[in-house]
């Protein structure tokens, strides 16, 4: 039902997953450090209706890992040019995490590429002081989901960091897939993520300098809020329910991967948004 297929842009090649059963064009965007495996239960769901692309976003995954290129206005070119060659004036888009921040910014951009979106637990959706910088390299050692970038010395060392992981909960088929295909030897026999550095730096210094949400956004949007996830506090939904004019907020079961962790209502509640706004 999938195949990998590779766009060659100026730049770089980006690398994505295609469901091609259905008419409807759906974009999917996975997060910081994943790639676009991530979505293989949610596209499989949806596959009948849609027609489902799922990016490796530049430094994550198959894509290429130029030695800069990094900032929200990079990956925007690269979607937008993924949308010129697939023939889509609009999608249906999907967004998590930090990529949920990216998709704000587009849409505050160019609003007419969205037929709706999709947010799922976005996080640092402000600006952050510039003070904030200085505990990146702490940030970068103690946030779990970057302990995985490695290196390791065997294979093995590094899944049983994963199994740790909450992405990785319950460590289903798909999971393990999705964290083996995220994973790269090195000529030095180490294992290392797929996720380069410099791409983790650059976003990181992007993310501080740019707010997500800056004018009102009047695109149906759909925010999805896992039971266990990042966004659990009234203050932290004011931004969302501010500039968002057709904003829906649905609850769902487990963690800031609910997709991978508790797909069945995850799949459910994506599904019934889409088929609302197609009525």
């Amino acid at each position: 039902m999938v195949n990998r297929k590779t766009l060659e842009l100026s730049t770089i090649k980006l690398s994505y997953l295609e469901w091609n059963q259905g008419q409807e064009p759906l974009l999917l965007l996975h997060g910081l450090a994943d790639h676009g495996l991530v979505w293989s239960n949610l596209a499989e769901y949806l596959a009948p209706n849609y027609h489902i692309i799922a990016p490796d976003l530049r430094g994550h995954g198959e894509s290429s890992k130029p030695e800069i290129g990094y900032k929200f206005s990079d990956y925007i070119t690269d979607l937008e040019a993924l949308m010129n060659h697939l023939g889509w004036n609009y999608a249906h888009i999907i967004s998590h995490s930090w990529s949920a921040k990216l998709a704000t910014i587009w849409a505050t951009q160019n609003p007419d590429k969205f037929k709706n979106l999709i947010l799922i637990d976005p996080f640092f959706i402000d600006k952050m002081p510039s003070i904030f910088k200085i505990t990146f390299p702490i940030l970068y050692k103690v946030l779990p989901f970057l302990k995985a970038m490695g290196p390791f010395n065997s294979y093995e060392q590094a899944e049983i960091l994963a199994k740790t992981l909450k992405q990785y909960q319950g460590w289903s088929p798909l999971q393990q897939e999705v964290f083996q295909q995220g994973m790269r030897q090195k000529s030095n026999k180490k294992w290392v993520s797929k996720f380069v550095v410099q791409a983790r730096n650059e976003i990181f210094d992007d993310v501080m300098k740019c707010a997500g949400l800056t004018q009102p956004i009047n695109i149906p949007t759909l925010f999805i809020k896992p039971q266990k996830g990042l966004n659990r506090t009234e203050w932290q939904l004011k931004p969302y329910k501010t500039y968002l004019k057709q904003l829906q907020i649905q609850e769902v079961p487990g963690n800031h991967w609910a997709f991978l962790v508790e797909p069945n209502p995850f799949n459910q509640t994506v599904e019934k948004f889409l088929k609302e706004q197609k009525s």
